[in-house]
């Protein structure tokens, strides 16, 4: 079974970078530049993770968290935050996020957090 990867972010390059690196560890992935497309993507493919960016243009990583949530509570999330911005990681641990890592992040620690979550998860019956 391919696992799914969201990855929102409004740089490009980020979406990019993040892209590349999960897709050559065979995980199906979707990119988003704001909450609108995500929400579209999430509600189509239904992925097991999202990477979501705190500060987007629009719909903020906050907002966008809680109508992914409320589309499907099971759906993790792992937000990516710009240094200053730590306030607002108390709220998403609170409304669900899994964790946070601080840009510039480490893309190793970054791919193992994704690898643990995603592939340490118990499978179900039925799945």
């Amino acid at each position: 079974m391919d696992k799914k990867i969201l990855i929102v972010d409004d740089q490009n390059g980020i979406r990019m970078l993040l892209t590349e690196v999960f897709s050559s560890e065979g995980y199906q992935t979707y990119q988003a530049p704001n909450g609108k497309i995500a929400l579209e993507i999430v509600r189509e493919h239904a992925p097991d993770l999202v990477l979501l960016d705190m500060k987007i243009p629009g719909m903020d990583g906050l907002d966008i968290l809680k109508h992914v949530k409320k589309i499907d509570s099971s759906i993790k999330v792992i937000m990516m935050t710009a240094y200053g911005e730590l306030d607002m990681i108390k709220e998403a641990t609170e409304l669900g996020a899994i964790m946070h890592f601080t840009k510039p992040f480490d893309i190793d620690e970054l791919r193992l957090a994704v690898n643990t979550e995603l592939l340490e998860t118990p499978t179900t019956l039925g799945t």
